[in-house]
This record gives C-alpha cells, structure tokens and sequence, in this order.
C-alpha cells in the first residue's frame, strides 16, 4: 500500500524552531558580538512563543549569553559540533506519513560544495539521538538538498527554483524530470512549480526560493518585486514576475499575488553587494518575524505587506543588518518544527 505523504506548510502549527548558535570557530567570528545580540533578539521573539531548541558546540557559554534575556531552563540545548549557523539549510524537515512525523535527514554540502559541512551535515543525527525528536527519523544522505530550497503550500504544491535544484555540485547526475519524481514521491506532491527567473546578487545558495517567493496560504504568495530598472536584478525579478502570473493554484485559479520592496543594496566592507530581501520571514503559531535592514521606509512597506499577507498574525521586525553581513537572513537561520515534533 502507498504511504499517504504529506508536507506541511510552515504555518502548519509548531511545537518549536531550532536555532544554531554562532561561536568563535565560524565565519562570524570578526562580529561576533555584532551577530550574537541578533540571535538574543531572535531567541527572545521565539521563546515568548515556542519550544526553543538551540544546537552549539558551546552550551554553557550561550547560556551565560541569554541568562538575562530568557528563561535558560526552559530551552533545550543540545552541544554538537558546527560548521556555521544556517539551520533552515542543515535542519531536519518534516513531514507527516500515514499521519506520523517523519524527520528527513537530507544531505547538506555547503550549498553546492561552497563551504565545508562536515559537522552540520551530523546536525539532524545527533538531534535525533538526543532524543529531541517525537518523531521517526529517516536517512536521506544520498540526495542533497536544502529547507531554504523548498517551499510548500501544505496541500500538494511545492515552489522551488530551477536554479538551485538543478545545480550541478548538488545531484548532478539526476535529470529535472528524475529530481521532480524523486520529489514528488518523497514529499507526497502533486506538482512542482518551477521558477527558472530570479537571483539576488551575493547569494550563495543559488536561488533559494525563501529569498524570492513564499507562500502566504495556499492562493497567495509573496515575491520580491524591483521597480528600479536601473537595479542590476530588474530584468530577472521581472522575468520572475511574470513567471509567478503564469501560474494557477491547483484549483486553476490565478495566485493572489503580493510584492514585497527590493531593499536598498546593501554592502559588505569590501564593497561586494549583499542578498538583502524581506521574503526571508519566519511564520511562528501567532506571529510573522521579518527581518529589517535599517530602511524605515522600506522595512514599513515590507511590514504592511506581511501584515495583508497575514492579518491573523503580529508581524515583528527583526533588524537583520549583521546576519545580512555572511549572506543570509532570519528564515535561513532557524527551522520549524510541526507541532508535537519535539518532546
């Protein structure tokens, strides 16, 4: 008998998000002060709503960190070596089989051999054998692939990027139609829509589809919009545009669809241009986190967006300037889990 498979959307309801600590041996080590008092802040917003699960080679150090900002005995820590900080891309993913959770332990090779992985590649394992997980735990170490690449509307339809899934230092030897089969049979899909338009400059994960597009509910979705035709990504994110409007919900009926503002580029100090974008949010049970890049105005259209997007929810901003600085933003940094997914 086929298993009936499922994967939920993100604002499928939660029982926790897990954040991976920054620490001295990763590449914030130059800011980390900086960094750090952003992951307080991001621990905060979630703690006051959610199971807290933080993974750090370093637990009595981070405790000390968040001892005046939290309450330490009520987050799990969990010590395990770790190259860098980006759970949404090394985190577990879950789906429901049979109506059972199910924690997907899929390779992560430093976004296409980028960057070395070795201890977040262990991440899930190590979560798994501590226990942390209400779940089973399934081994999929023979495919790479990334949570920042998948973005799913809980009822069959997944959203993803051409770009990324198709790049050659992840499954090169895999076709699109065998990775599209793969995918539908793994996550119990009825379809993939494909964006093959859409980048942002200084972007390491070749088009994660959580920096450009996202599912608000099943027929809506939030894109990233440039309506500066002086802007280096306007022909692509127009080209995405227009591709988001060609297509339909399962239904047949045209996505309701809602533009995020293209932030002001944003600089590294040797003057490289960073992937600064607001559809990097995380959905909690009752909230929006966002992140902000200290553009007033932009951060507000960005807020008012969201909250249309999400009128059920407070929506919160999160000034991410430092996480910005290593070419990630807040959804990168923390994965979701379903409810009753962590004990």
């Amino acid at each position: 008998m086929t298993p009936n498979i499922s994967f939920p959307a993100e604002w499928y309801p939660q029982s926790g998000i897990q954040l991976t600590w920054p620490h001295p041996n990763t590449d914030w080590a130059y800011m980390l002060d900086e960094v750090t008092d952003c992951y307080k802040k991001l621990a905060s917003e979630i703690f006051q709503r959610e199971k807290l699960i933080i993974v750090t080679p370093c637990p009595d150090e981070v405790k000390k960190q968040l001892q005046d900002t939290i309450d330490i005995e009520s987050v799990r820590f969990i010590e395990c070596l770790t190259n860098d900080t980006w759970a949404r891309d090394h985190g577990g993913i879950t789906v429901f089989r049979n109506g059972v959770p199910v924690i997907y332990d899929f390779k992560f090779n430093g976004w296409g051999l980028k960057f070395a992985a070795n201890y977040d590649n262990l991440i899930t394992s190590t979560l798994y054998n501590e226990n942390v997980f209400n779940a089973l735990y399934e081994n999929k170490l023979n495919f790479v692939l990334e949570g920042g690449a998948l973005e799913s509307d809980g009822a069959g339809t997944l959203l993803t990027t051409s770009e990324c899934l198709l790049s050659p230092n992840r499954n090169g030897e895999w076709t699109r139609s065998v990775i599209e089969e793969y995918l539908k049979r793994t996550f119990g899909l009825q379809r993939i829509l494909w964006l093959d338009h859409g980048y942002l400059a200084g972007d390491d994960t070749d088009s994660h589809i959580d920096t450009l597009a996202r599912f608000a509910d099943e027929d809506t979705i939030v894109y990233v919009q440039c309506s500066d035709s002086k802007d280096e990504h306007y022909e692509a994110l127009r080209k995405m545009e227009a591709q988001l409007q060609t297509f339909t919900t399962i239904g047949g009926k045209p996505y309701n669809l809602l533009p995020l503002p293209m932030p002001e580029a944003v600089y590294d100090e040797n003057g490289e241009r960073l992937p600064a974008t607001y559809a990097n949010f995380l959905i909690l049970n009752d909230a929006i986190l966002y992140p902000t890049y200290r553009q007033p105005l932009n951060d507000k259209k960005a807020f008012e967006i969201l909250r249309q997007a999400f009128p059920n929810r407070e929506v919160v901003g999160i000034d991410c300037s430092p996480l910005i600085r290593q070419h990630g933003s807040l959804h990168c940094v923390t994965m979701q889990y379903p409810r009753n997914v962590l004990r």
